[in-house]
């Protein structure tokens, strides 16, 4: 009989049982004068006694203007030290700090303040084109519960001094009546229908699972992690700071968002021994004209998620970048979010190839998404997990929660995915990417995989468009490198004789870039949308077929 596609991580490392503002206390303890966090476009530093002080100020600062446990914080900027400030104090005052997205306009981010029922807004004046101020001023009316705004760029230094207004020993007694089950983090997931829901996360879940990631990336209180993902993402604060400040290492921060340029300049200039990024990040970095004039020799490792990793792309990172540790981790916000990650010694062929092992203290099973039932391993199936990492639930919404998370209170992701003899795990796609092909099912991945192997392809995505013969075809969207040639038939070409005939595409479409999140995620969603549009119009001459 086949073995199961179930693990468990067991662990001789036990889960922390303490809050955040608990553990940043140790770490403090441990490491006063090592540098804490680093924000390289603001200049600004801080060792981990400084930021302890700032975070007990702010802490202090939040309680004067009305901040109590369970209140919601929105915070709403890009990357900024403030950021990482407020993610700390919130945690040691108990309030729950709600995530919204850089890039939200006024409909997104009236839904978010009314739906998390945030009383307290802590935003940027402004950023890229966008004027934070005036949407606030524009959605607060109809956001009843919002009961102050706090602008960084000008209020800042007017809420720190409010500290003074309330003593250590009162903000150390508020910090004694919290547990770590609470919540103290709502994130919004990209929802590709309707309003996104809110995931809710507590102590508990970020700081032990920031925790586990650093462990396998074997940081100390020596190393220094750039951090180009955004905050607002659990890539960003828990993959990266928690990470980082429960192990004692430096956060730093190269720019308010992702521009190459700033991320290679402050790996070499503050000599990082860390990198994180999803693949398009490394991608841009790679493929940057200035890339061979960057001195990358500090790297040793770091962390590509977000979404799935081209083969060739991490073979690149760990040679040019020199980051021969390098790990892949696979998660999604509901869990906190990592369930599987790579170890730095692990075989070449597992960090290229899959998402690697389970992560400490969480469980895994691959089942039928039909039948529910578990798979024998190396078929695929349904991804679900369980431990300390699933989420509280969404806020506000138990029917939401019910549907993701069964009664064994396994989280099913939705993504496609198998588990070999040796427990590492290879996410095969989603199950709504899932190509059904004139009776084959497709696995878009498994085709993008080849097409990075054609010379002059830089990147690729393929999705299923509808087909009145097949039911569905294949379509690559596919950005070449710099002065390449190609078109649909040479691709097609190409293809024939290493794939099978139903796996190479049939539509082709050229492009500068693809629909993202502003995590760097692809909307495979979105590129359906805009295909079926066009294709519907007698294609567009940037669409070819095959």
């Amino acid at each position: 009989m086949n073995k199961p596609s179930y693990v468990s991580g067991t662990s001789s490392v036990p889960l922390l049982g303490e809050t955040v503002g608990e553990n940043l206390r140790r770490t403090t303890a441990r490491f006063p004068e090592r540098e804490a966090l680093v924000s390289v476009q603001q200049g600004y530093r801080a060792t981990y006694r400084e930021l302890w002080e700032q975070t007990s100020e702010l802490a202090r600062a939040l309680l004067v203007r009305g901040v109590r446990k369970g209140d919601r914080v929105g915070v709403w900027s890009p990357n900024r030290y403030e950021w990482v400030v407020l993610q700390y104090a919130c945690a040691r005052v108990g309030a729950i700090l709600v995530n919204v997205n850089p890039a939200y306009r006024v409909h997104e981010l009236e839904h978010a303040l009314r739906h998390a029922g945030v009383s307290t807004l802590v935003l940027a004046r402004a950023f890229r084109q966008a004027d934070y101020v005036s949407m606030v001023r524009e959605v607060r009316l109809r956001c009843p519960e919002l009961r102050q705004t706090i602008v960084i760029d000008d209020e800042w230094t007017d809420l720190r001094q409010d500290a003074r207004r309330l003593s250590e020993e009162e903000l150390s007694n508020v910090e004694r009546s919290l547990q770590f089950d609470e919540p103290i983090n709502i994130q919004y997931t990209s929802g590709t229908t309707g309003f996104p829901k809110g995931a809710t996360l507590s102590h508990h879940n970020i700081l032990n699972n920031g925790y586990f990631v650093g462990q396998h990336l074997r940081y100390t209180e020596h190393d220094r992690v750039c951090i180009p993902v955004p905050f607002y993402h659990c890539f960003g604060m828990v993959m990266g700071n928690l990470a980082c400040t429960s192990a004692g290492a430096t956060m730093v921060i190269p720019a308010e968002s992702f521009e190459p340029r700033a991320v290679m300049r402050t790996v070499q200039e503050e000599r990082c021994t860390s990198l994180y990024g999803v693949p398009t990040m490394f991608i841009a970095e790679l493929e940057h004209p200035e890339f061979a004039s960057f001195d990358f020799s500090s790297l040793r490792t770091g962390i590509m998620a977000g979404s799935p990793c081209p083969i060739e792309v991490m073979k690149r990172v760990q040679r040019d970048m020199h980051m021969p540790e390098v790990t892949i981790c696979y998660g999604m916000t509901e869990t906190s979010p990592v369930s599987t990650q790579s170890r730095v010694n692990d075989p070449l062929d597992k960090r290229v190839s899959t998402v690697g092992q389970v992560h400490p203290h969480v469980e895994i099973k691959i089942v039928d998404p039909t039948t529910g039932r578990v798979v024998p391993r190396g078929a695929p199936g349904e991804l679900c997990t369980r431990g300390y990492s699933v989420m509280l639930g969404y806020w506000d919404d138990a029917a939401a929660t019910r549907a993701a998370i069964d009664a064994g209170r396994w989280m099913h992701t939705g993504d496609l995915a198998t588990l070999d003899a040796e427990g590492y795990v290879k996410i095969v796609g989603r199950i709504k990417d899932m190509v059904l092909r004139g009776g084959e099912n497709v696995f878009p991945r498994e085709v993008e995989e080849f097409l990075y192997t054609i010379p002059g392809i830089s990147d690729v995505q393929v999705i299923g468009v509808p087909d009145a013969k097949y039911g569905e075809e294949l379509m690559a969207w596919v950005k070449l490198r710099p002065g390449v040639t190609l078109d649909g038939e040479a691709i097609r070409r190409l293809c024939r004789g290493k794939i099978a005939t139903y796996k190479i595409p049939r539509y082709y479409k050229f492009v500068d870039a693809f629909p993202m999140t502003v995590t760097g995620k692809v909307q495979k969603f979105r590129m359906r949308e805009l295909a079926i549009r066009e294709l519907g119009l007698q294609r567009a001459a940037s669409i070819q077929t095959a």
